[in-house]
C-alpha cells in the first residue's frame, strides 16, 4: 500500500481542527446558555427579594413616620397648652396693673384736687398778707417820716458804722498782740542761733611779714641793680618793703592771693639759698601750685564744715578762692560758712528746709569768687553760676534775693538775707576803709586791663604805681610809650586819687631751647 501524499495530511489536518473548534464552540455555547439562564434565575430571584425587603422598610418607615408625627402633634399641643396658660396670667396680672393704675389714678386726682384747693387757700392768705403789710408799712412811714428805702439805708449805715468801729479795734488788738509775739520770737531765734554759732572774725590786712635769717639776705633778695627784686615784683604783682626792720621784708599787696604766692616764693628761695630771676619764676609757679593746692582744700573744708553734700566740684573750688577774698575786711569763705550754720538755725527753729537754707547761706556770696574778672555785680554772677552748675531754683532764687535786687518771696530767701545781716553786723567784723582801698586798687587795675594787648596788670605800692606787662607779639616798643600815656590819661579821667600814680609798662621777650 503506497503512503499518502502531504498536502492530503494537511487537509485531513485541518478539517479536524474546524471539526473540532466547531465542536468546542458549540459545547461553549450550550454550556453559556445554561449560565446565561442559571443568572437569570438568579437575577429574578434577587430582585424579588429586593422587592420584598423594599416594601418592609417602607412599611416600616411609614410606621416610624406615623409615630414621629403622632409625638410632634403631642408636643406641639402640650407647647400650646402652656402657652396658652402663660397668655392666661398674663392677661391676669396686667388686668390687676390696671386696676391698680386705675386706682391710683383716682387717688392723685383727690389729691391734685386738694392741692388746688390749699394753693388757693395760700394765694388767699398771702394777697391779705400784702394787703396787711402794705398798711403796715403806709403806717410806719407816717409814723417814722422815712421811706423803706430811707429805713434800710439808715440801718444799714448805723450797722456799717458800729461793726468797722468793732472791726477797726479788734484788728488793731490782734496786730498789737502779735506783733509784740512775732518781736519776741525773733529775739528769741536770732539769738539761739547767734549763741549756737559763735563763729570767729579776723581782720584782714594787706601786708605779711616774711622773717629772714639774717640781714644779708636782703641784699641777694634786691639782687644785682634790684634784679631780683624787680623779677619778684613782676611775676607776683606784689610790692616788695625792704627798710631799716631787722631780719624781716614785708610783702604789701591788696589782693591776698599774690600776697600769699609772694609770700611762699620768697619763704622757698631764701630756704633753697639760689636767688636768680630763672630760680625766682620756678618758684613763684610752685608757690601758685601750692596756692591752688590750698584753695581746693579751703573748699572740701567749707562743705564739710556745713555738711553740704552734692556740690559740683567747680562750686567747691570757687568756694575755695573765697578763702583769700575779703570783704570790708571780712574773709569772705568764714563770713559764707557763718552765714550757713545761722541760716541752717534760723531754718530749723522754724521748721523750714535746713538743707536748702544752708545750701543757700554757703552758696549766697559764690560771685564774689570772680567778681574781678566778670562784669556785673556779685549778685547777677554768683546767679549765673548757680544756674550753670544745676543748683535748684529755691537756692538761685535766695542768692539773687540776698541784697535786696529782687523781692524775696520764700522762707529760704527771708532767712539768708537775715543770716547774711546778722554776720555783717557783727561787732569788729568788717572795716570800711580797707575795703575802699582794696576797691580803688582793683579799679586801677580793671582801667589798665581795659587796653589790648595787656597780658596781666598789678597795683603796688598802697596804689601809687601800676605795673603792666603786655604781649611783645601784640604791643611794640614804639607803641609801649603810647599805651602808657594813654592809660595814665584814663586813670586820670576815671579815678580819684591822692598824689600821684606810676604808670609802669613793661615789655619781655623769652626766647627758649634745649640742648640735646
Amino acid at each position: 500500500m503506497l503512503p499518502m501524499p502531504t498536502f492530503v495530511w494537511i487537509i485531513i489536518l485541518v478539517v479536524l481542527a474546524i471539526a473540532g473548534f466547531a465542536g468546542g464552540t458549540l459545547y461553549r455555547k450550550s454550556v453559556a446558555e445554561r449560565e446565561i439562564g442559571s443568572a437569570e434565575d438568579e437575577a429574578k430571584r434577587i430582585i424579588n427579594e429586593a422587592i420584598k425587603s423594599a416594601e418592609s422598610k417602607k412599611r416600616e418607615a411609614l410606621v416610624e413616620a406615623k409615630e414621629e408625627i403622632h409625638r410632634n402633634r403631642s408636643e406641639f399641643e402640650r407647647e400650646e397648652k402652656m402657652r396658652r396658660s402663660e397668655v392666661q396670667k398674663q392677661e391676669r396680672r396686667l388686668q390687676q396693673k390696671e386696676e391698680s393704675i386705675d386706682r391710683k389714678t383716682d387717688a392723685l386726682e383727690k389729691k391734685n384736687e386738694q392741692l388746688s384747693a390749699k394753693i388757693a387757700a395760700v394765694e388767699a392768705q398771702q394777697a391779705e398778707v400784702a394787703l396787711v403789710k402794705k398798711s403796715q408799712l403806709e403806717m410806719l412811714e407816717k409814723i417814722s417820716g422815712f421811706t423803706v428805702d430811707e429805713a434800710k439805708a439808715y440801718l444799714i449805715s448805723n450797722i456799717r458804722d458800729d461793726v468797722t468801729h468793732e472791726m477797726a479795734m479788734k484788728v488793731k488788738e490782734i496786730e498789737a498782740q502779735y506783733k509784740e509775739e512775732a518781736d519776741a520770737r525773733a529775739r528769741e531765734i536770732i539769738t539761739t542761733a547767734i549763741q549756737r554759732c559763735a563763729a570767729d572774725h579776723t581782720s584782714e590786712v594787706t601786708v605779711s611779714v616774711v622773717p629772714l635769717p639774717n640781714d644779708e639776705m636782703k641784699g641777694r633778695i634786691i639782687g644785682r641793680e634790684g634784679r631780683n627784686i624787680r623779677s619778684i615784683e613782676t611775676l607776683t604783682g606784689c610790692d616788695l618793703i625792704i627798710d631799716d626792720t631787722p631780719e624781716t621784708i614785708t610783702v604789701s599787696s591788696f589782693d591776698p592771693v599774690r600776697r600769699e604766692v609772694a609770700r611762699l616764693a620768697l619763704e622757698k628761695l631764701i630756704q633753697d639759698g639760689r636767688i636768680h630771676p630763672a630760680r625766682i619764676e620756678e618758684m613763684v609757679a610752685k608757690a601758685q601750685k601750692e596756692v591752688n593746692a590750698v584753695i581746693k582744700a579751703e573748699g572740701e573744708r567749707a562743705v564739710f564744715e556745713t555738711n553740704i553734700h552734692g556740690l559740683n566740684p567747680e562750686l567747691v573750688r570757687l568756694l575755695g578762692r573765697m578763702h583769700y577774698r575779703t570783704s570790708y575786711g571780712q574773709n569772705v569763705l568764714t563770713h559764707s560758712i557763718e552765714v550757713s550754720h545761722i541760716a541752717g538755725l534760723l531754718a530749723s527753729e522754724l521748721g523750714v528746709d535746713v538743707t536748702t537754707a544752708k545750701r543757700a547761706g554757703l552758696l549766697h556770696d559764690i560771685g564774689k569768687a570772680i567778681d574781678h574778672e566778670e562784669e556785673g555785680s556779685h549778685v547777677q554772677i554768683g546767679v549765673d553760676i548757680a544756674r550753670k552748675y544745676k543748683e535748684s531754683e529755691a537756692v538761685i532764687h535766695a542768692i539773687e534775693a540776698h541784697h535786696g535786687d529782687v523781692e524775696p518771696h520764700t522762707a529760704v530767701a527771708c532767712l539768708v538775707q537775715a543770716a547774711d545781716a546778722i554776720s555783717a553786723s557783727r561787732p569788729g567784723a568788717r572795716r570800711e576803709n580797707i575795703e575802699n582801698y582794696v576797691k580803688r586798687l582793683e579799679k586801677l587795675e580793671e582801667v589798665s586791663n581795659s587796653f589790648p594787648g595787656i597780658a596781666s596788670s598789678y597795683a603796688i605800692q598802697a596804689g601809687r604805681e601800676i605795673r603792666i606787662m603786655v604781649k611783645p607779639e601784640m604791643v611794640s616798643e614804639d607803641q609801649m610809650v603810647l599805651l602808657a600815656r594813654d592809660i595814665a590819661k584814663k586813670i586820670e579821667e576815671e579815678l580819684t586819687y591822692p598824689g600821684q600814680i606810676k604808670v609802669h609798662v613793661l615789655r619781655e621777650t623769652k626766647v627758649v631751647d634745649y640742648a640735646k
